[in-house]
């Protein structure tokens, strides 16, 4: 029997029938995916965060008052100049970042950028953003190194939609851009920053 045949009886002979209905039966019996512990979300979110196909470092501030010396500790450990794209959001203006120097507008091969989550999602390791004028898009494409403070982690992906007003766009981040198009060599940074670090504020 040709392989093409083999396939045919299989599509078409009973036995596949009730091997699919087992298969259907036996995916209602445990949920399609497993629930997050409310007890464990940092952990669970740190633990997806600090997976080689996510690759993010992390650190950990006790208020945003804290957040330009750990922006400044991140770009020091870096070996980077104490520049930092910054977007137009009042959190940044509350801070003291006399050690730095900051700017909105993006360049292209702009070193690192600072940039604000909605929050973090413990299920996946994903950092979810959303359009507004304080929160442009752009900036957090084109830097080498992103650092994204995530100032709440939820549990599940539709957990980071409930709530208040919602803004016109969102977009998703997990991990740091690659690629496996050249050569089939894996390569970070091909379509986004290369770096990636959240700081987590308690």
């Amino acid at each position: 029997m040709s392989p093409r045949d083999a396939i045919l009886s299989r599509l078409g002979g009973t036995a596949t029938i009730g091997a699919i209905d087992s298969e259907a039966a036996a995916l209602l019996i445990a949920p399609e995916r497993p629930r997050v512990d409310p007890a464990r979300l940092e952990e669970t979110f740190l633990a997806m965060l600090t997976l080689p196909s996510v690759a993010a470092t992390v650190d950990r501030i006790a208020s945003l008052d804290d957040l330009p010396h750990a922006v400044a500790r991140y770009l020091a450990a870096q070996s980077l100049p104490p520049r930092l794209c910054v977007p137009p959001d009042p959190r940044v203006a509350a801070g003291d970042w006399s050690t730095m120097t900051l700017h909105e507008q993006v360049a292209p091969d702009e070193n690192a950028v600072l940039a604000f989550a909605r929050c973090g999602v413990a299920e996946t390791g994903s950092l979810v953003f959303e359009t507004s004028p304080k929160a442009p898009m752009l900036p957090n494409f084109l830097a080498l190194h992103h650092i994204v403070v995530v100032p709440r982690i939820v549990a599940q992906l539709e957990d980071a939609m409930l709530g208040g007003l919602q803004p016109r766009a969102h977009y998703w981040v997990t991990g740091v851009s690659g690629t496996t198009d050249i050569e089939g060599t894996y390569v970070r940074g091909a379509h986004g920053p290369r770096f990636l670090h959240v700081v987590l504020v308690d």
